[in-house]
């Protein structure tokens, strides 16, 4: 695992290169699935329709799609590492007709913006992957104008989130797979209850709000679980890719009998829950 600040950064670059293709195989899905923890954050962003917002890793483009629909009079700016991504949040823009969204490819920990430019700042699921969370945290609050409303929704704890874990910890009980170092970037390095608080807390937020908010992944049936999954999750692949063929297909049968026991209504129905959290400026 890289060590330092920019070999993480360059890692993560070079991973949502590398699957961007599959979050636009399945963006109608992802962006279904996602849209209730992206309708809180922008629900407590208290958003004017002249508002400047900037929505900070927003891959293929939400929630700041669905903000710029809510700012005719303002605009939008989201950010990513991935120039991939972000040509694919482009693509949806221009499919929704939306004028007032522009792309910039650049680091969370270093924003290239004045500061006090925007009235919100916005991160849904970006904080886990930062290589130093509180350096993200107080260059969100640098860019955002005295008042403006900063939040980010992150993953809760795995207990409440089997979308991920059902295929997860199958795989680490057939694979061994290497411990990275405490607070490295993945899933659920922010679930810890306090660790946002006091970030945003540093970083010179106030009046903080925190709520939990939950989802359903629902897919056709088990089999589309796991294409999804071995197409957009890239902890999936790498465990996948140390395992031999018999081993694969060993892991991929439990994965799909364990899918079969979320089945209800003739779909596949996985629980997700985050934790959405707010504070101004």
């Amino acid at each position: 695992m890289p060590g330092t600040v920019d070999e993480i950064r360059q890692q993560q670059r070079d991973t949502w290169d590398r699957f961007s293709t599959g979050w636009k195989k399945w963006d109608e899905l992802v962006l279904g699935w996602l849209a209730p923890f992206a309708d809180a954050m922008l629900r407590v962003s208290h958003l004017r329709e002249d508002a400047h917002v900037l929505d900070v890793a927003a891959g293929t483009g939400e929630p700041g799609l669905t903000a710029a629909t809510m700012v005719p009079h303002g605009n939008v700016t989201v950010t990513d590492l991935s120039e991939r991504m972000l040509a694919v949040a482009s693509e949806n823009a221009s499919r929704r007709g939306l004028t007032n969204f522009n792309t910039r490819v650049c680091d969370a920990g270093a924003l290239p913006f004045q500061d006090a430019s925007f009235d919100s700042v916005l991160c849904r699921f970006g904080f886990m992957f930062f290589p130093e969370i509180s350096v993200a945290a107080r260059e969100f609050a640098r860019v955002a104008k005295p008042g403006a409303r900063i939040c980010a929704a992150v993953w809760s704890g795995p207990d409440k989130n089997p979308w991920a874990t059902t295929i997860m910890s199958t795989i680490s009980r057939h694979i061994e797979m290497p411990a990275p170092p405490p607070g490295s970037p993945g899933l659920f390095r922010c679930a810890p209850e306090g660790l946002m608080r006091t970030a945003f807390e540093d970083a010179g937020l106030t009046d903080l709000h925190e709520e939990e908010v939950s989802s359903t992944m629902s897919h056709a049936s088990p089999e589309k679980y796991w294409d999804f999954m071995t197409d957009i999750a890239a902890p999936v692949v790498a465990g996948l890719a140390r395992a031999d063929t018999a081993t694969q297909a060993q892991i991929r049968g439990e994965v799909l009998a364990l899918a079969r026991g979320f089945i209800q209504d003739g779909q596949v129905q996985l629980r997700s829950t985050a934790t959405v959290i707010v504070g101004t400026r």
